[in-house]
């Protein structure tokens, strides 16, 4: 089939791909990292933890059912790049309502298709989180526009050590709450507060905690122990979001010892189990190539049970690095990374993986009920 050779991929390797752009035309640069989903595009295109980096699909079919309203998580799209190896093929689904390229352009989306993905991503699995740059003009390329693109790299600095929770989190106080979900005042008032400290929360993590009975509200990533302590929180989640944890742990440790301290339940998601294990004094290192997709198998050790999980983390809380404190409760069957744990002596856990499964299956969506059981058990000791 002729494509209209208008964009090129080029790594940090050296190693540079021909294609076809999509989304907008432009320059775009970034950390290259791979998602193995086979459903759910739409939901990792707008996950707010791809700050800063550009998505290689494994799976060829994306775009296929367009794109629609509900299934954002996220109000915008925050990543910075798109690899398809095929075309955008025209949406075919009663629930879509637009075309994926007409949302990426309309996000600002640059991004590239008809590329050998199994090779991009053998390169990155043999090399690591590369950086990398999409092309894409309204022409076709010519050998001096080329050899000028490989300068653009030079600034690319990459995730680790960036703290870009800013770039996606409230600013202000918030009071979420999902219009589709009404109730009379005499079961509202039975509801559980949980603060959300948010880091680049997903919707979907709002919503399924409402659904199990909770009244949310939303506070900014840098908010003092006095800011969340006025709100009187039952319960407080460490949202997920983009980035290294390590220089956002360093605003955010003291506030999670002290919260720990008074004995407020605490649940971990992603970039939150990550500064929850380093608060506890444990240590967090880059990953290979990470885990992103939605058939990551995990080992639940507290019931012995397989859950497969959607996963989206650069960063790897180690596990000989926690106190006897923690105990393990999830653990990856990919490469034995530490996936879950809980504190032996307080009422915290946290897991790596996303039980909310936007995408992805619902193995672990009875984690929420387990945080909002553990805010109830806590309110009635109190």
């Amino acid at each position: 089939m002729l494509i209209d050779i208008n964009a090129c991929l080029i790594l940090e390797n050296g190693s540079h791909f021909f294609g076809s752009g999509i989304g907008m035309p432009g320059i775009t640069t970034g950390e290259l990292c791979f998602n193995t989903a086979m459903t759910g595009y739409q939901e990792v295109l707008t996950d707010p933890s791809y700050v800063g980096q550009i998505i290689a699909f494994s799976f060829p079919h994306i775009g296929n059912v367009g794109v629609n309203d509900e299934d954002m998580e996220s109000k915008s799209c925050f990543l910075k790049g798109v690899i398809l190896k095929d075309s955008i093929s025209p949406p075919s689904n009663y629930r879509s309502q637009r075309h994926l390229s007409d949302w990426l352009l309309n996000c600002g989306i640059t991004g590239i298709s008809q590329i050998d993905t199994r090779t991009v991503i053998k390169t990155i699995r043999n090399h690591g989180p590369l950086k990398g740059l999409i092309y894409y003009g309204e022409h076709p390329i010519t050998k001096e526009k080329f050899s000028s693109l490989s300068s653009h790299l030079d600034n690319e600095q990459g995730i680790e050590n960036k703290d870009f929770s800013f770039k996606v989190a409230t600013q202000t106080k918030q009071t979420w709450r999902n219009w589709n979900i009404i109730e009379n005042e005499r079961i509202l008032q039975k509801r559980k507060h949980v603060v959300v400290i948010d880091f680049g929360v997903k919707l979907n993590i709002l919503k399924i905690l409402e659904k199990n009975g909770g009244t949310i509200t939303l506070l900014p990533p840098q908010s003092t122990y006095e800011d969340i302590i006025a709100e009187r929180p039952e319960g407080i989640l460490l949202s997920n979001g983009p980035g290294d944890p390590r220089p956002i742990a360093k605003y955010i440790t003291l506030i999670i010892q002290q919260l720990l301290k008074d004995e407020i339940p605490i649940f971990g998601i992603c970039l939150g189990h990550q500064l929850l294990g380093l608060a506890l004094g444990g240590t967090v290192k880059k990953m290979a190539t990470g885990h992103h997709g939605i058939n990551h198998p995990v080992k639940n050790l507290e019931n012995g049970k397989i859950e497969i999980t959607s996963q989206n983390h650069e960063f790897t809380l180690e596990e000989d690095s926690l106190p006897d404190i923690c105990v393990t409760t999830h653990l990856s069957l990919f490469d034995g990374s530490l996936q879950g744990m809980a504190l032996k002596n307080k009422p915290a856990f946290s897991v790596q993986f996303h039980p909310e499964a936007s995408p992805g299956p619902h193995d672990s969506i009875e984690l929420f009920e387990k945080f909002l059981h553990m805010v109830n058990l806590n309110a009635k000791e109190g």
